[in-house]
Protein backbone atom coordinates (compact mmCIF):
# COMPACT_ATOMS: atom_id res chain seq x y z
CA UNK A 1 0.00 0.00 0.00
CA UNK A 2 1.35 3.46 -0.65
CA UNK A 3 2.44 5.58 2.09
CA UNK A 4 1.58 8.57 1.59
CA UNK A 5 -2.08 10.46 1.73
CA UNK A 6 -2.23 11.22 -2.68
CA UNK A 7 -1.34 7.62 -2.74
CA UNK A 8 -4.14 6.54 -0.81
CA UNK A 9 -6.92 9.29 -1.36
CA UNK A 10 -6.26 7.65 -5.13
CA UNK A 11 -6.95 4.16 -4.36
CA UNK A 12 -9.73 5.40 -2.25
CA UNK A 13 -11.26 6.64 -5.63
CA UNK A 14 -9.75 4.22 -8.15
CA UNK A 15 -10.75 1.24 -7.03
CA UNK A 16 -14.52 1.60 -6.45
CA UNK A 17 -14.58 2.95 -10.25
CA UNK A 18 -12.58 -0.40 -11.11
CA UNK A 19 -15.20 -2.81 -9.13
CA UNK A 20 -17.90 -1.15 -10.38
CA UNK A 21 -16.76 -1.06 -13.96
CA UNK A 22 -15.83 -4.16 -13.97
CA UNK A 23 -18.90 -5.43 -12.52
CA UNK A 24 -20.71 -3.73 -15.04
CA UNK A 25 -18.85 -5.20 -17.90
CA UNK A 26 -19.28 -8.98 -16.27
CA UNK A 27 -23.28 -7.66 -15.91
CA UNK A 28 -23.06 -6.35 -19.66
CA UNK A 29 -21.03 -9.36 -21.55
CA UNK A 30 -22.09 -12.37 -19.79
CA UNK A 31 -25.87 -11.07 -19.96
CA UNK A 32 -27.13 -8.73 -22.47
CA UNK A 33 -24.84 -9.43 -25.24
CA UNK A 34 -25.02 -13.47 -24.24
CA UNK A 35 -29.24 -12.54 -24.73
CA UNK A 36 -28.53 -10.76 -28.30
CA UNK A 37 -26.14 -13.54 -29.11
CA UNK A 38 -28.89 -15.91 -28.37
CA UNK A 39 -31.37 -14.27 -30.19
CA UNK A 40 -29.41 -13.70 -33.60
CA UNK A 41 -27.85 -17.27 -33.16
CA UNK A 42 -31.73 -18.53 -33.16
CA UNK A 43 -32.38 -16.31 -35.98
CA UNK A 44 -29.31 -17.87 -37.91
CA UNK A 45 -30.14 -21.32 -37.19
CA UNK A 46 -33.91 -20.81 -37.98
CA UNK A 47 -32.74 -20.03 -41.39
CA UNK A 48 -30.29 -23.35 -41.72
CA UNK A 49 -33.45 -25.42 -40.62
CA UNK A 50 -35.77 -23.86 -42.81
CA UNK A 51 -32.90 -24.53 -45.81
CA UNK A 52 -32.52 -28.65 -43.60
CA UNK A 53 -36.14 -28.82 -44.40
CA UNK A 54 -36.44 -27.86 -47.82
CA UNK A 55 -33.31 -30.48 -48.61
CA UNK A 56 -34.93 -33.18 -46.87
CA UNK A 57 -38.11 -32.56 -48.96
CA UNK A 58 -36.96 -32.30 -52.22
CA UNK A 59 -33.75 -33.67 -52.64
CA UNK A 60 -33.43 -33.10 -56.43
CA UNK A 61 -29.97 -31.69 -57.91
CA UNK A 62 -32.37 -28.76 -59.77
CA UNK A 63 -33.98 -27.94 -56.20
CA UNK A 64 -30.44 -28.26 -54.58
CA UNK A 65 -29.60 -25.06 -56.78
CA UNK A 66 -32.55 -23.01 -55.89
CA UNK A 67 -31.99 -23.95 -52.49
CA UNK A 68 -28.43 -22.67 -52.69
CA UNK A 69 -29.78 -19.45 -54.68
CA UNK A 70 -32.39 -18.54 -52.03
CA UNK A 71 -30.02 -18.97 -49.26
CA UNK A 72 -27.56 -16.11 -51.10
CA UNK A 73 -30.44 -13.62 -52.14
CA UNK A 74 -33.01 -14.28 -49.24
CA UNK A 75 -30.91 -15.63 -46.32
CA UNK A 76 -27.68 -13.89 -47.15
CA UNK A 77 -26.00 -17.40 -46.56
CA UNK A 78 -23.59 -19.25 -48.60
CA UNK A 79 -24.33 -22.67 -48.97
CA UNK A 80 -22.82 -25.56 -50.95
CA UNK A 81 -22.85 -29.21 -50.55
CA UNK A 82 -19.83 -31.96 -49.43
CA UNK A 83 -19.56 -35.36 -50.20
CA UNK A 84 -21.52 -37.42 -47.26
CA UNK A 85 -18.31 -38.29 -45.33
CA UNK A 86 -17.35 -38.09 -41.44
CA UNK A 87 -17.29 -34.39 -39.73
CA UNK A 88 -14.26 -33.56 -38.80
CA UNK A 89 -12.90 -33.45 -35.14
CA UNK A 90 -14.54 -30.36 -33.36
CA UNK A 91 -12.06 -28.14 -32.17
CA UNK A 92 -11.32 -26.44 -28.99
CA UNK A 93 -13.75 -23.90 -27.80
CA UNK A 94 -12.69 -20.83 -26.40
CA UNK A 95 -12.39 -19.68 -22.95
CA UNK A 96 -15.21 -16.81 -23.61
CA UNK A 97 -17.22 -18.69 -25.96
CA UNK A 98 -20.59 -16.75 -26.04
CA UNK A 99 -21.41 -17.13 -29.50
CA UNK A 100 -19.71 -21.15 -29.68
CA UNK A 101 -22.28 -21.99 -27.05
CA UNK A 102 -25.30 -20.38 -28.93
CA UNK A 103 -24.97 -21.51 -31.98
CA UNK A 104 -24.04 -25.45 -30.40
CA UNK A 105 -27.67 -24.77 -28.19
CA UNK A 106 -29.29 -23.49 -30.85
CA UNK A 107 -28.15 -26.54 -33.65
CA UNK A 108 -28.85 -29.16 -31.31
CA UNK A 109 -33.01 -27.57 -30.65
CA UNK A 110 -34.28 -26.97 -33.88
CA UNK A 111 -32.11 -29.55 -36.30
CA UNK A 112 -31.26 -32.37 -34.53
CA UNK A 113 -28.40 -33.97 -36.42
CA UNK A 114 -24.55 -34.12 -36.40
CA UNK A 115 -23.00 -30.90 -36.78
CA UNK A 116 -19.82 -28.86 -36.58
CA UNK A 117 -18.83 -25.70 -36.28
CA UNK A 118 -15.94 -23.37 -36.22
CA UNK A 119 -16.42 -19.92 -34.49
CA UNK A 120 -12.66 -19.25 -34.33
CA UNK A 121 -10.09 -17.32 -36.38
CA UNK A 122 -10.29 -13.38 -37.23
CA UNK A 123 -12.64 -14.50 -40.37
CA UNK A 124 -15.37 -12.28 -40.74
CA UNK A 125 -17.17 -16.11 -41.85
CA UNK A 126 -18.18 -18.46 -39.90
CA UNK A 127 -18.52 -21.95 -40.78
CA UNK A 128 -21.00 -25.01 -40.36
CA UNK A 129 -21.17 -28.39 -41.83
CA UNK A 130 -24.60 -30.23 -41.12
CA UNK A 131 -24.44 -33.91 -41.57
CA UNK A 132 -27.81 -35.33 -44.17
CA UNK A 133 -28.76 -38.28 -45.09
CA UNK A 134 -27.10 -37.90 -48.72
CA UNK A 135 -24.41 -35.25 -48.29
CA UNK A 136 -22.87 -32.84 -46.22
CA UNK A 137 -24.50 -29.26 -46.23
CA UNK A 138 -22.07 -26.28 -45.48
CA UNK A 139 -23.37 -22.90 -44.50
CA UNK A 140 -20.76 -19.78 -44.59
CA UNK A 141 -22.60 -16.91 -42.41
CA UNK A 142 -21.27 -13.48 -41.56
CA UNK A 143 -20.01 -13.42 -38.13
CA UNK A 144 -22.17 -9.88 -37.47
CA UNK A 145 -25.55 -12.37 -38.03
CA UNK A 146 -24.87 -14.26 -35.19
CA UNK A 147 -22.97 -12.19 -32.54
CA UNK A 148 -23.19 -8.65 -31.05
CA UNK A 149 -19.86 -7.81 -32.38
CA UNK A 150 -19.58 -4.24 -30.06
CA UNK A 151 -17.51 -5.56 -27.09
CA UNK A 152 -14.60 -3.67 -28.91
CA UNK A 153 -16.36 -0.27 -28.73
CA UNK A 154 -17.48 -0.79 -25.32
CA UNK A 155 -14.13 -1.61 -23.95
CA UNK A 156 -12.71 1.23 -25.39
CA UNK A 157 -15.67 3.70 -23.77
CA UNK A 158 -14.99 1.90 -20.43
CA UNK A 159 -11.33 2.61 -20.56
CA UNK A 160 -11.66 5.77 -21.91
CA UNK A 161 -14.08 7.18 -19.15
CA UNK A 162 -11.67 5.82 -16.56
CA UNK A 163 -8.88 7.40 -17.95
CA UNK A 164 -10.77 10.56 -17.72
CA UNK A 165 -12.22 10.25 -14.49
CA UNK A 166 -8.55 8.96 -12.86
CA UNK A 167 -7.52 12.15 -14.94
CA UNK A 168 -9.60 14.30 -12.74
CA UNK A 169 -9.32 12.52 -9.49
CA UNK A 170 -5.59 13.19 -9.63
CA UNK A 171 -5.61 16.72 -10.59
CA UNK A 172 -8.19 17.73 -7.86
CA UNK A 173 -6.19 15.31 -5.26
CA UNK A 174 -3.22 17.35 -6.21
CA UNK A 175 -4.89 20.32 -5.68
CA UNK A 176 -6.24 19.07 -2.03
CA UNK A 177 -3.15 18.01 -1.01
CA UNK A 178 -0.61 20.39 -2.03
CA UNK A 179 -1.62 22.45 1.35
CA UNK A 180 -0.93 19.50 3.41
CA UNK A 181 2.46 18.71 1.64
CA UNK A 182 3.17 22.57 2.49
CA UNK A 183 1.85 22.23 6.05
CA UNK A 184 4.39 19.49 6.40
CA UNK A 185 7.25 21.29 4.58
CA UNK A 186 6.61 24.32 7.01
CA UNK A 187 6.57 22.34 10.05
CA UNK A 188 10.01 20.91 9.24
CA UNK A 189 11.55 23.77 8.50
CA UNK A 190 10.21 25.25 11.93
CA UNK A 191 11.23 22.47 13.40
CA UNK A 192 15.00 22.55 11.79
CA UNK A 193 15.17 26.46 13.11
CA UNK A 194 14.76 27.48 9.69
CA UNK A 195 12.49 30.25 8.25
CA UNK A 196 9.11 29.68 7.09
CA UNK A 197 8.15 30.73 3.30
CA UNK A 198 6.72 34.42 3.26
CA UNK A 199 3.58 33.02 1.27
CA UNK A 200 3.39 30.29 3.93
CA UNK A 201 -0.68 30.98 4.95
CA UNK A 202 -3.82 28.70 5.33
CA UNK A 203 -4.59 26.68 2.24
CA UNK A 204 -7.32 24.23 0.84
CA UNK A 205 -10.03 22.44 3.04
CA UNK A 206 -11.63 23.42 5.81
CA UNK A 207 -9.96 21.12 8.11
CA UNK A 208 -6.56 21.68 6.36
CA UNK A 209 -6.93 25.59 7.24
CA UNK A 210 -7.93 24.77 11.21
CA UNK A 211 -4.63 22.95 11.19
CA UNK A 212 -2.39 25.92 9.23
CA UNK A 213 -3.96 28.44 11.46
CA UNK A 214 -2.89 26.82 14.80
CA UNK A 215 0.41 25.80 13.13
CA UNK A 216 1.20 29.50 13.11
CA UNK A 217 -0.55 30.47 16.14
CA UNK A 218 1.68 27.29 17.90
CA UNK A 219 5.04 29.27 16.06
CA UNK A 220 4.18 32.48 16.83
CA UNK A 221 3.89 31.35 20.86
CA UNK A 222 7.45 29.11 20.62
CA UNK A 223 8.94 32.06 18.97
CA UNK A 224 7.79 34.33 21.87
CA UNK A 225 8.94 32.45 24.59
CA UNK A 226 12.39 31.71 22.94
CA UNK A 227 12.92 35.76 22.60
CA UNK A 228 11.82 35.50 26.30
CA UNK A 229 14.44 32.72 27.07
CA UNK A 230 17.28 34.47 24.51
CA UNK A 231 16.94 38.43 26.38
CA UNK A 232 16.53 36.05 30.02
CA UNK A 233 19.97 34.39 29.07
CA UNK A 234 21.34 37.30 27.65
CA UNK A 235 20.76 39.43 31.23
CA UNK A 236 21.97 36.33 33.05
CA UNK A 237 25.03 36.07 30.91
CA UNK A 238 26.29 39.60 31.02
CA UNK A 239 25.48 39.52 35.12
CA UNK A 240 27.64 36.85 35.68
CA UNK A 241 30.48 37.44 33.64
CA UNK A 242 30.50 41.33 34.94
CA UNK A 243 30.84 39.56 38.32
CA UNK A 244 33.14 37.08 37.10
CA UNK A 245 35.14 40.24 35.91
CA UNK A 246 35.56 41.52 39.75
CA UNK A 247 36.99 38.38 40.83
CA UNK A 248 39.85 38.66 38.25
CA UNK A 249 40.62 42.25 38.40
CA UNK A 250 40.42 41.92 42.64
CA UNK A 251 42.83 38.18 41.98
CA UNK A 252 44.95 40.76 39.84
CA UNK A 253 45.46 42.83 42.48
CA UNK A 254 46.14 40.59 45.30
CA UNK A 255 50.20 39.49 45.54
CA UNK A 256 50.11 36.09 43.33
CA UNK A 257 50.61 33.19 45.57
CA UNK A 258 49.32 29.26 45.96
CA UNK A 259 45.96 30.60 46.45
CA UNK A 260 45.65 32.93 43.94
CA UNK A 261 46.48 30.97 41.37
CA UNK A 262 44.13 28.19 42.68
CA UNK A 263 41.21 30.68 42.94
CA UNK A 264 42.43 31.81 39.28
CA UNK A 265 41.79 28.78 38.03
CA UNK A 266 38.46 28.27 39.53
CA UNK A 267 37.00 31.50 38.00
CA UNK A 268 38.21 30.14 34.87
CA UNK A 269 36.61 26.90 35.30
CA UNK A 270 33.60 28.90 36.90
CA UNK A 271 33.30 30.98 33.62
CA UNK A 272 33.93 27.44 31.45
CA UNK A 273 30.83 26.14 32.97
CA UNK A 274 28.83 29.43 32.39
CA UNK A 275 29.87 29.49 28.87
CA UNK A 276 28.47 25.79 28.77
CA UNK A 277 25.50 26.17 30.65
CA UNK A 278 24.62 29.23 28.62
CA UNK A 279 25.35 27.23 25.02
CA UNK A 280 23.31 24.51 26.12
CA UNK A 281 20.24 26.76 27.24
CA UNK A 282 20.85 29.00 24.03
CA UNK A 283 21.26 26.32 21.64
CA UNK A 284 21.46 27.65 17.94
CA UNK A 285 17.97 29.46 18.14
CA UNK A 286 17.64 32.28 15.54
CA UNK A 287 20.64 31.25 13.78
CA UNK A 288 19.84 30.76 9.79
CA UNK A 289 21.39 28.31 7.48
CA UNK A 290 23.97 29.26 4.82
CA UNK A 291 26.85 27.39 2.56
CA UNK A 292 29.71 27.14 4.50
CA UNK A 293 33.36 25.41 3.68
CA UNK A 294 33.16 22.43 6.00
CA UNK A 295 36.88 21.44 5.22
CA UNK A 296 37.69 25.05 6.57
CA UNK A 297 35.71 24.41 9.78
CA UNK A 298 37.91 20.91 10.90
CA UNK A 299 40.85 22.60 9.88
CA UNK A 300 40.95 24.75 12.98
CA UNK A 301 41.26 22.81 15.35
CA UNK A 302 44.92 21.45 14.17
CA UNK A 303 46.02 24.64 16.27
CA UNK A 304 44.15 23.35 19.57
CA UNK A 305 45.67 19.57 18.53
CA UNK A 306 49.24 21.11 18.50
CA UNK A 307 48.74 23.47 21.73
CA UNK A 308 47.98 20.25 23.27
CA UNK A 309 50.94 18.13 22.12
CA UNK A 310 47.81 15.72 20.36
CA UNK A 311 47.96 14.67 16.98
CA UNK A 312 44.93 15.53 15.02
CA UNK A 313 44.09 14.61 11.28
CA UNK A 314 41.37 14.77 9.10
CA UNK A 315 40.34 13.28 5.76
CA UNK A 316 37.79 14.79 3.56
CA UNK A 317 36.29 13.70 0.58
CA UNK A 318 33.25 15.53 -2.21
CA UNK A 319 32.08 18.89 -2.34
CA UNK A 320 33.81 20.96 0.61
CA UNK A 321 30.47 23.34 0.89
CA UNK A 322 27.51 22.54 2.67
CA UNK A 323 24.18 24.42 3.47
CA UNK A 324 24.20 24.34 7.50
CA UNK A 325 24.08 26.53 10.29
CA UNK A 326 27.44 27.88 10.47
CA UNK A 327 27.76 28.62 14.23
CA UNK A 328 25.70 25.76 15.71
CA UNK A 329 27.90 23.32 13.03
CA UNK A 330 31.01 24.90 14.66
CA UNK A 331 30.08 24.10 17.91
CA UNK A 332 29.47 20.67 17.33
CA UNK A 333 32.78 19.75 16.23
CA UNK A 334 34.44 21.92 18.84
CA UNK A 335 32.74 19.95 21.29
CA UNK A 336 33.37 16.15 19.56
CA UNK A 337 36.88 17.16 18.50
CA UNK A 338 37.96 18.80 21.85
CA UNK A 339 36.05 16.02 23.65
CA UNK A 340 37.90 13.49 21.82
CA UNK A 341 41.62 15.45 22.47
CA UNK A 342 41.23 15.68 26.22
CA UNK A 343 40.39 11.89 26.52
CA UNK A 344 42.93 10.68 23.89
CA UNK A 345 46.28 10.95 22.09
CA UNK A 346 45.21 10.96 18.22
CA UNK A 347 42.06 12.53 16.90
CA UNK A 348 40.96 11.79 13.53
CA UNK A 349 37.93 13.35 11.64
CA UNK A 350 37.01 11.58 8.54
CA UNK A 351 33.91 13.65 6.35
CA UNK A 352 32.48 12.57 3.47
CA UNK A 353 30.10 14.95 1.32
CA UNK A 354 27.74 13.77 -0.97
CA UNK A 355 25.06 14.56 -3.11
CA UNK A 356 22.42 15.33 0.02
CA UNK A 357 23.97 14.45 2.71
CA UNK A 358 27.31 15.19 4.73
CA UNK A 359 28.57 12.25 6.88
CA UNK A 360 31.17 13.46 9.94
CA UNK A 361 33.02 10.44 11.69
CA UNK A 362 35.54 11.51 14.50
CA UNK A 363 37.86 8.42 15.64
CA UNK A 364 40.15 8.48 18.56
CA UNK A 365 42.54 6.40 20.41
CA UNK A 366 41.39 6.86 23.83
CA UNK A 367 39.42 4.44 26.19
CA UNK A 368 36.48 4.90 24.83
CA UNK A 369 32.11 4.43 26.27
CA UNK A 370 30.84 1.12 27.46
CA UNK A 371 27.86 0.26 24.95
CA UNK A 372 25.54 -0.07 27.99
CA UNK A 373 26.66 3.86 28.78
CA UNK A 374 26.60 5.16 25.28
CA UNK A 375 23.44 6.67 25.38
CA UNK A 376 23.33 7.82 28.71
CA UNK A 377 26.31 10.12 28.00
CA UNK A 378 23.83 12.44 25.46
CA UNK A 379 21.65 13.22 28.68
CA UNK A 380 22.82 16.75 30.37
CA UNK A 381 25.18 16.62 33.39
CA UNK A 382 26.25 13.52 32.70
CA UNK A 383 29.77 13.06 33.59
CA UNK A 384 31.30 9.09 33.41
CA UNK A 385 33.37 7.02 36.24
CA UNK A 386 36.83 8.07 34.34
CA UNK A 387 35.83 11.77 33.70
CA UNK A 388 34.72 12.47 37.47
CA UNK A 389 38.26 14.27 38.54
CA UNK A 390 38.21 17.11 40.14
CA UNK A 391 40.73 18.97 38.64
CA UNK A 392 39.25 18.02 35.19
CA UNK A 393 37.02 20.76 33.83
CA UNK A 394 34.06 20.11 32.11
CA UNK A 395 30.19 20.17 32.36
CA UNK A 396 28.90 17.04 30.73
CA UNK A 397 27.21 18.62 27.99
CA UNK A 398 29.46 18.47 25.51
CA UNK A 399 27.34 15.52 23.82
CA UNK A 400 24.26 16.61 24.85
CA UNK A 401 24.85 20.03 22.64
CA UNK A 402 26.51 17.84 19.97
CA UNK A 403 22.84 16.06 19.61
CA UNK A 404 21.06 18.83 20.37
CA UNK A 405 22.61 20.83 17.49
CA UNK A 406 22.33 17.49 15.31
CA UNK A 407 18.37 17.09 15.64
CA UNK A 408 17.77 20.80 14.95
CA UNK A 409 19.70 20.07 11.83
CA UNK A 410 17.70 16.92 11.25
CA UNK A 411 20.30 14.71 11.47
CA UNK A 412 21.37 11.71 13.65
CA UNK A 413 24.21 10.80 15.90
CA UNK A 414 25.71 7.37 17.43
CA UNK A 415 28.14 6.35 19.08
CA UNK A 416 30.78 3.34 17.92
CA UNK A 417 34.16 1.65 18.00
CA UNK A 418 36.74 3.35 16.33
CA UNK A 419 39.41 1.23 14.26
CA UNK A 420 41.85 3.50 15.94
CA UNK A 421 40.69 1.96 19.45
CA UNK A 422 38.78 4.06 21.28
CA UNK A 423 35.55 6.11 20.10
CA UNK A 424 33.82 7.04 17.21
CA UNK A 425 31.02 9.60 17.15
CA UNK A 426 29.08 9.20 13.36
CA UNK A 427 27.11 12.39 12.95
CA UNK A 428 25.15 12.01 9.45
CA UNK A 429 23.56 15.80 8.93
CA UNK A 430 21.13 16.22 5.78
CA UNK A 431 23.24 19.30 3.65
Amino acid sequence: MPTGLFGRSLIIIVAPMILLQTVVAFVFMERHWQSVTDRLSEAVVRDIAGLVDIIDTFPQEPELESIVRIARERFKLRVNFLPLEDLPPPKSKPFFSILDTALSDQLTRQIGKPFWVDTLGDSDLLEIRIKLERQVLRVFVLRSQAYASNTAIFLLWMVGAAFVLIAIAILFLRNQIRPIQRLAEAAERFGKGQSIPEDFRPRGATEVRRATHSFIEMRDRIERALEQRTAMLAGVSHDLRTVLTRFRLQLALVPQSNETEALTDDVTDMQSMLEGYLDFARGDTGEEASDINVEDVLARFSAEAEARGKKFSVVFSGDPYAHLKPTAFSRLVSNLVSNGLRHSQHVEVRCVRSKKRLSLEVHDNGPGIAPTDREEVFKPFVRLDQARNQDESGTGLGLAIARDIVNTHGGEIELGDSDLGGLLVKVTLPA
